[in-house]
């Protein structure tokens, strides 16, 4: 198994930014990725269809015989992390807590936002996190529903994506927060437009960064960090467009990548 891939999911192409940072950290892992994008957002979903269109996924990442599962996506994280962890014999890792780590170790003033999709936020799954480490914090949490859309049209760029994110995050304005976690993988890719709408002196949380961080020590201490030195063959999913994905892919991670189409789906209606 050590040789083995690390499964990636996410509801689309906001995962890349934990693929890009585990590709930094651990450059000799395998990974293979799945990403939802025909039925992306999840975050306005009903909690029973996003429980649903998550194991779907990792059910088929499990079936490639992957070692480790990491849930790159806030709101499958929210909605599913705990039983995914019961339900599959691999360690599954999600985005939350290490992103509500970093922010901890980030702020000063102990104010800190939480920017995430609908579902997301309402889940209080960050709050949850935060105060569990630091009861004395201010938090204020703020759904960004149309954020995910911006980046899965590739609509990231300050002319496009400026009057929506800065009217989104107007309700911030006046929290007097040092830190700002994005609390979703596709927001990352909207950071620049981001940063400038909350002002210079909040510094903005990626928890991908932390993720990478989780999955390294995992593999470490459990003595399966991957032993092949040939480079890895990376493997993306999609259950959109191959050809759409590869061009989002290859934007944001700098390199071509080997996308295939997959409705992971299909046999649970076969069953049927």
């Amino acid at each position: 198994m050590r040789n083995a891939p690390i499964g990636v999911m996410d509801s689309g192409v906001g995962g890349l930014t934990v693929v890009a940072e585990i590709w930094r950290q651990l450059p000799r892992e395998q990974v293979l990725f799945y990403g939802d994008s025909l039925r992306c957002p999840y975050g306005d979903r009903p909690r029973e269809e996003i429980a649903a269109f998550t194991f779907q996924a990792l059910d088929f990442l499990v079936a490639q015989g992957v070692k480790m599962l990491v849930i790159a996506c806030n709101t499958a994280t929210a909605v599913c992390l705990e039983e995914a962890r019961i339900r599959y014999d691999v360690p599954v890792i999600g985005v939350i807590a290490p992103g509500a780590r970093a922010a901890i170790a980030a702020t000063m003033n102990k104010r800190i936002g939480v920017i995430g999709t609908k579902a997301t936020v309402e889940s209080d799954s960050y709050p949850r996190a935060l105060k569990q480490t630091h009861g004395g914090l201010h938090i204020r949490s703020l759904a960004c529903p149309h954020f995910v859309s911006l980046v899965e049209s590739d609509r990231v760029d300050r002319e496009q994506a400026w009057p929506i994110v800065f009217e989104s995050l107007a309700p911030l304005t006046n929290e007097g927060i040092d830190t700002l976690i994005l609390g979703c993988t596709h927001y990352p890719l909207l950071a620049s437009v981001i940063a400038e709408a909350v002002g210079s002196s909040v510094k903005l949380i990626s928890s991908a960064e932390e993720t990478a961080r989780d999955v390294s020590l995992w593999l470490t201490e459990h003595h399966m960090t991957r032993i092949e030195w040939q480079d890895p063959a990376h493997l993306f999913y999609t259950s959109g467009s191959a050809e759409r994905f590869g061009y989002m892919g290859e934007r944001w991670l700098g390199k071509a990548i080997s996308v295939h189409h997959a409705d992971v789906w299909a046999s649970e209606e076969k069953a049927l």
